[in-house]
């Protein structure tokens, strides 16, 4: 009898695709056309989109949640999530507002920002990676928290006065139309990309996210890597707070309101598993510049602020759900 009629042949992936096959079928070059697309529809959109400084306005949309969305990247591959970044962000910017009327300058006040971060994602960390709560839950509480002191604080007021020099951090330029923000996220990008595909970190990460019994029981020290991804979080939630902050020049409890919504849909669209165990930081980076595209082409054609919020919330949902779906129509082909 031929192997054509054994009457259970199974079906042998072809192994020796062309690369060029291989490539096209990686989510990072769907998103990477998905960006070009946008881009020429925005420049015909809009007759001010090619221009250089409003391309460079564009990256406003992104770099900050970007910079929150790597860390968070890491956190999510390993089968966590932290929803307080943005009320992280709002209470280190009234730290940050609260020294301003002692005083401080910009190097206390980058301190501060940093530090209220690190503080705030080391909080979240001892719950969850020391006592072992679940991350959504306690995170969901912090949200509340964090935020809820930020408004104990300000109420209806705002802090203002800050340094001119604090001002280049959200509205200063490297060079050109290059702004400061563009290129921390650059660094930021470089950073989390080498640390998580590049070290034995890295690979922890993965390895804990598909399985974390099996990871402790091989000699990874899952609480201890999982405390240090809700570090990474809250001090790029920090970093985040003082770019933004600076941007705006002025603190208000309602700072940063709804981008961990925004964070989280960046990760994911990025092609981060939201259950874990997959993802990577290119595919961050070029959801970043989608999102942030599609944005800054709404904000040109005057879209109102809740249809992008619609958007957003239906992008998430999208992102989620395709995959699901087309494994399930994959499964009864």
């Amino acid at each position: 009898m031929s192997l054509s009629d054994t009457p259970h042949a199974r079906h042998i992936p072809d192994r020796l695709a062309s690369p060029l096959s291989r490539a096209l079928k990686r989510w990072e070059v769907l998103l990477f056309l998905v960006a070009a697309a946008i881009f020429v529809i925005n420049s015909f959109a809009s007759p001010y989109f090619l221009d250089p400084w409003s391309l460079s306005d564009a990256t406003y949309n992104f770099t900050e949640k970007a910079m929150i969305g790597f860390a968070m990247a890491l956190l999510i591959i390993a089968g966590e999530i932290d929803l307080s970044v943005a009320s992280i962000m709002a209470l280190t910017s009234t730290a940050m507002g609260f020294a301003v009327t002692l005083g401080a300058g910009t190097p206390e006040l980058v301190a501060i920002g940093i530090v209220v971060g690190l503080a705030c994602g080391a909080f979240n960390g001892m719950l969850v990676a020391g006592m072992g709560l679940p991350s959504i839950v306690v995170t969901i509480g912090t949200m509340s928290l964090f935020r809820g002191i930020s408004y104990i604080v300000l109420g209806d007021k705002a802090y203002n006065g800050y340094p001119a020099s604090f001002a280049y951090f959200g509205q200063g330029y490297v060079w050109w139309v290059f702004s400061f923000e563009l290129a921390l996220f650059a660094v930021a990008a470089l950073v989390f990309g080498v640390l998580l595909h590049r070290t034995n970190f890295g690979r922890a990460i993965y390895v804990i996210g598909n399985n974390p019994v099996a990871a402790l029981f091989s000699g990874i020290r899952v609480a201890r890597v999982k405390f240090i991804l809700f570090l990474l979080t809250g001090v790029m939630s920090g970093i985040a707070s003082i770019c933004l902050t600076s941007r705006l020049g002025s603190t208000r409890p309602s700072i940063a309101l709804g981008t961990e919504l925004e964070a989280v849909t960046m990760v994911v669209l990025g092609g981060v598993n939201i259950l874990g165990g997959s993802g990577t930081i290119p595919g961050v980076v070029l959801a970043a510049l989608v999102m942030g595209l599609v944005t800054f082409g709404f904000g040109l054609l005057n879209v109102p602020g809740i249809v992008m919020s619609i958007f957003i919330g239906l992008l998430l949902i999208g992102v989620i759900a395709l995959p699901r779906l087309w494994a399930r129509a994959r499964r009864r082909r």
